[in-house]
């Protein structure tokens, strides 16, 4: 079965425009709802967001969708993503459900979807849903129709979780934390963990508005953070994503550490304490050839996947590994929970320093990236740049150049019409030409 509303992570677009209109996002809810119904009393959903305006719209119209087809609704409010993943299984839901388009500025939204084991659906349970969605969604009795509770303890459910995993009965007291919360999902939970783990915390992205998630802060804006650190001289910074399911590191210098390092990092403590799992790392394409070699040289397994976090963890649990994650931030500790968590994430790196005493910069530069190029070419959506001969050309091209000495990597972004252009090489100025040689080519065409 194919599937025509999801990506790689949910359904995502922009808030009030096809897929991402209360119309839809009501079908979907009726079309997951009928989905997950089982041969039982009780059905039961749980439902997430952040902090975007279209969040109510969409959460309202999930619902109406979910109750009319006899799902029990419960509602967390703003939680971050690997919150809903958490509540889904310890509530014993049916279904869970995080409106977010994560990263993305505040027009956009999505809806991602969570099974009753609080990992993210199949790509089979997703085009069947569709299927579902597409024909005459069959409504229950109106003595079946469900009911929507407000749960006010989801944050607070969260919180203490993600204390209990920081390692042993370890504290942060003495260390000065900036967490930039993105002005999302994590704005009260994160700087709550922190402090109550005893951190000073410097918070910055507290104040939502509904329009100004990931707005000039965040994982993907780390400026802010940075000058923050630098100008309270704190000891690192945490910066999360409007879901919280991602996370840059901020050393005392200002230095940003993506998710490769803090990968590299994770893998070679655990692999030395004998904690990771079949002595391997899961992560994608994306990741730079400098971790690659960084792991060999520990005899740690780097096995890459397709682009997005659901395919690392289908990946991770097929395996039966339990770290993995992505250059861009989502690191997966599947010991701790079922989907990227930046905080958690974070808290490992915490550890790290409490229990070796260096700082955030000796702990940040674990290898030395190779040199890497990524450029983002939009597109209109009806023209695909990859059917365009010259387009190929370039690529094939671009290719021969690199032979053994490199490698080059164009993808189409699953949640948006970009199309993606990376290019790793040792020699920068081979790179910074074959990279942009086929950006020229695309941009011609686009």
């Amino acid at each position: 079965m194919t599937r025509e509303l999801f990506g790689t992570d949910g359904v995502r677009g922009c808030a009030n425009e096809f897929p991402m209109t209360a119309e839809v996002a009501m079908r979907l809810g009726a079309a997951a709802g009928r989905f997950f119904r089982r041969d039982k009393q009780e059905h039961r959903v749980v439902i997430g967001k952040d902090t975007r305006r279209s969040g109510y719209m969409l959460e309202n119209a999930l619902t109406a969708g979910l109750t009319s087809t006899g799902m029990d609704v419960f509602l967390l409010g703003p939680v971050p993503t690997p919150a809903v993943g958490l509540l889904t299984h310890s509530m014993r839901a049916d279904l869970g459900v995080m409106i977010s388009a994560s990263h993305n500025p505040h027009q956009d939204n999505g809806i991602k979807f969570f099974g009753p084991d609080g990992f993210k659906l199949s790509d089979e349970a997703e085009a069947e849903i569709e299927r579902i969605l597409r024909g005459d969604i069959q409504l229950c009795k109106p003595e079946n129709i469900g009911r929507a509770t407000r749960i006010d303890d989801g944050r607070g459910r969260y919180v203490e979780y993600a204390k209990t995993t920081f390692p042993g009965r370890g504290r942060l007291d003495g260390l000065k934390v900036v967490v930039d919360c993105a002005n999302g999902a994590a704005y009260k939970a994160a700087p709550d963990v922190l402090w109550e783990l005893g951190a000073e915390v410097i918070p910055v992205g507290v104040s939502p508005n509904g329009f100004n998630i990931n707005d000039g802060c965040g994982s993907t804006n780390t400026a802010l953070a940075a000058q923050t650190v630098l100008q309270h001289r704190a000891d690192m910074g945490i910066c999360l994503d409007g879901d919280a399911d991602r996370v840059m590191i901020i050393d005392e210098n200002g230095v940003v550490a993506d998710g490769d390092q803090i990968m590299g990092l994770i893998a070679a403590r655990w692999a030395r304490e004998g904690r990771l799992v079949g002595n391997t790392l899961v992560t994608t394409v994306m990741s730079n050839l400098g971790l690659e070699k960084f792991l060999e040289a520990k005899g740690i397994n780097m096995r890459r996947t397709n682009v997005g976090d659901r395919y690392v963890v289908e990946a991770m649990r097929a395996g039966g590994f339990n770290l993995g994650g992505e250059q861009s931030g989502h690191i997966v500790l599947t010991d701790y929970a079922t989907t990227g968590d930046g905080l958690i994430a974070g808290l490992q790196f915490l550890a790290a320093m409490v229990e070796t005493g260096e700082k955030a910069s000796a702990l940040t530069q674990v290898f030395e990236p190779c040199p890497q190029l990524l450029i983002n070419v939009r597109f209109e959506a009806d023209n695909d740049p990859l059917e365009h001969q010259a387009v190929q050309d370039a690529i094939k091209s671009a290719e021969k150049k690199l032979k053994a000495n490199g490698r080059l990597l164009i993808r189409k972004s699953g949640t948006e019409p970009l199309l993606r252009v990376m290019g790793e090489c040792e020699d920068a100025a081979l790179l910074d030409k074959v990279v942009n040689q086929v950006v020229a080519a695309v941009k011609k065409v686009a």
